[in-house]
């Protein structure tokens, strides 16, 4: 990999500071220079680049997409949970039994904010240098450039806070040049539509990939039409309003028109597709590799810190022994046993999203009790290099957007707006769907299926689709929200764990125990030929020769665990997490959310 070795100049206005280290690996090595002089930090293209890299900085870290942004705050849903039980922290906002004091809000609030802060000086630094307004034609490209980075950035941090607080303050103006600091809510949807039009100015200044040289963690003009396409789609869906009721706000379909352009621009340029091995794709996401092909924006984690780096791996992924030569983990999040099934079995997606093993001292993997199944998108003992020891932070960016999605957005707007027979720019929604479906199946692509092509049953796939496709990638409980069914999917959930306990309907011949034999460092479930698989197959009365070893499967889902998925969740406050109570404290204008 390249790394672009920038000296940053170091920018302190009112409530932010750009000095410090900057998360961005691969394309940035920082080494602050003091000075509070912004007309000098953007007079130069270095110096403003070195700003706009200290605005993507709050993305990593332990308060952003490090950790509470990807794993605290997508859960509980109908495919992960969080374990352990209610606290006042984590446990509680998966569980919805949350109040204005949780202890894991305040730290994500103010971190999004502190981005929002960043990119608006950024913003308005740029937009009045010289260089940007009267500059040579490569520097006001380059300037034009890290404006448009610094929209999307702005944009990011917003769509972030508004899916998960709703009506939030969006300040447009960095701190310094705002005349009273204690604002007060605004309406989403007003926020959202000048995002939009933010990113379609963004869009228009940040190139495509292909026209810079090895890639990175910034963004490119993929990057910004997907958010774009994203945003609309959050704008055009469902939210819980301040008056308590969910509804979608006005116009949708006008928003759905927005979210196909974006997305088939995006699948015109050429610039971006699939990774045709869904596993290399992830493995490629640990072993440290940039995948700017299919992964259009991911945030850059480096620096081994809670400040800049992620616990993608140890906080994620299978239960790994500290004495095993892949290093220890501490996973706090649970696949859903009934996620294990949505699967076909030849969907190559199953087991890369889903672990059922752990790794002992040995660095042996042993499989584990259904109930306490891991997400395995990220997991350490993928990771290369290897690191060995207790480390928490080990280095794997969080994936913000992948061509997949580019995909199924499309074929979701396509679906709103006509028949999915019908063709948009050459392409149809059901091609868009089986597109990502083709790849799942690759090897056994005859066992996709036949794609509905009425709006409803297409719409129905759909939401399946994207169920198996992002799973375990902080997507699922949003698009839940949007579309009004994230309850619906909860009751689902618990109703398939019980009949899974229970083995009744689908779930009668599925087993009770596994049995299995150690075989190298890997482990040999026993099935009754070669061509059935133990997970789908009874299990024999007793233990075959050869194989001593078992793991309680459906036996081992306890009689509560399907209860404590989402446990608390309440229809019209559930949808958004309250206010932090000192952030209400701070600020009298602030209006918190409903039933809070």
């Amino acid at each position: 990999m390249n790394r672009n070795n920038l000296r940053s100049a170091a920018v302190a206005l009112a409530m932010v500071s750009l000095t410090g280290t900057f998360a961005c690996k691969d394309f940035l090595d920082v080494e602050p220079i003091s000075s509070t002089d912004t007309s000098f930090v953007f007079s130069s293209v270095s110096g403003a680049t070195s700003a706009v890299i200290g605005a993507y900085d709050p993305l990593s870290g332990d308060s952003g997409y490090g950790q509470r942004l990807s794993s605290y705050y997508q859960v509980d849903t109908d495919d992960m949970r969080c374990s352990g039980e209610v606290d006042n922290g984590r446990r509680g906002i998966a569980r919805y039994a949350l109040t204005p004091g949780n202890t894991e809000l305040l730290g994500p609030w103010n971190t999004l904010y502190t981005g929002v802060e960043r990119a608006n000086v950024c913003i308005r630094n740029i937009r009045d240098s010289e260089l940007f307004k009267n500059g040579s034609a490569a520097d006001k490209a380059a300037m034009g450039r890290l404006l448009g980075e610094s929209l999307t950035l702005r944009a990011q941090y917003m769509y972030e806070l508004i899916r998960n607080w709703g009506d939030v303050p969006a300040p447009r103006l960095p701190a310094a040049a705002t005349a009273d600091l204690k604002v007060s809510n605004e309406d989403r949807d007003m926020t959202y539509d000048l995002l939009l039009e933010d990113l379609r100015e963004a869009a228009d200044l940040v190139p495509w990939r292909s026209a810079l040289g090895s890639g990175d963690e910034r963004m490119t003009k993929g990057a910004v039409k997907a958010l774009r396409a994203r945003i609309a789609l959050a704008r055009g869906g469902f939210a819980l309003r301040s008056d308590g009721q969910v509804r979608r706000g006005s116009n949708y379909q006008q928003y759905y028109t927005i979210a196909r352009q974006e997305c088939s621009e995006i699948m015109q340029s050429g610039q971006h597709a699939l990774n045709p091995n869904f596993e290399a794709l992830f493995r490629g996401l640990n072993e440290l590799r940039i995948d700017n092909s299919e992964v259009l924006f991911e945030v850059a984690m480096a620096g081994g810190s809670a400040a800049s780096d992620s616990k993608l791996g140890y906080y994620t992924g299978p239960r790994l022994d500290n004495g095993s030569r892949y290093g220890g983990s501490n996973p706090g999040l649970n696949v859903l046993p009934n996620y294990l099934y949505a699967f076909d079995s030849l969907d190559t997606r199953r087991d890369v999203s889903v672990t059922y093993y752990s790794v002992n001292a040995a660095s042996r993997q042993q499989p584990v009790v259904l109930n306490v199944l891991t997400d395995g998108k990220f997991r350490r003992d993928w990771r290369a290099p290897l690191l060995t020891g207790s480390s928490q932070y080990l280095g794997i960016n969080w994936p913000i957007i992948r061509y997949a999605d580019v995909l199924l957005m499309f074929a979701e707007a396509q679906n709103e707006l006509a028949d999915p027979s019908t063709p948009f720019n050459g392409k149809t929604a059901v091609q868009a769907l089986e597109d990502v479906r083709r790849r799942a199946f690759r090897g056994n692509t005859g066992r996709i299926g036949t794609t509905p092509t009425t709006k409803t049953a297409f719409f129905d796939a759909l939401v399946n689709e994207r169920y198996l496709e992002f799973g375990g990638e902080g997507v699922r409980k949003f698009d839940l929200i949007r579309w009004n069914m994230l309850g619906e999917k909860l009751s689902q959930a618990r109703a398939e764990i019980t009949s899974l306990r229970d083995r009744t309907g689908r779930y009668a011949n599925y087993p009770t125990v596994l049995y299995w034999r150690q075989n190298g460092d890997l482990f040999q479930l026993y099935s009754p030929s070669a061509n059935s698989s133990a997970l789908y197959r009874p299990a024999p009365a007793s233990a075959p020769a050869g194989y001593t070893s078992s793991v309680n499967w459906t036996s081992g889902i306890g009689a509560t665990y399907s209860t404590a998925v989402g446990e608390s969740f309440i229809t019209g406050k559930s949808e958004l997490l309250p206010i932090p109570q000192v952030a209400i404290d701070t600020n009298p204008n602030l209006r918190q959310n409903p039933k809070y």
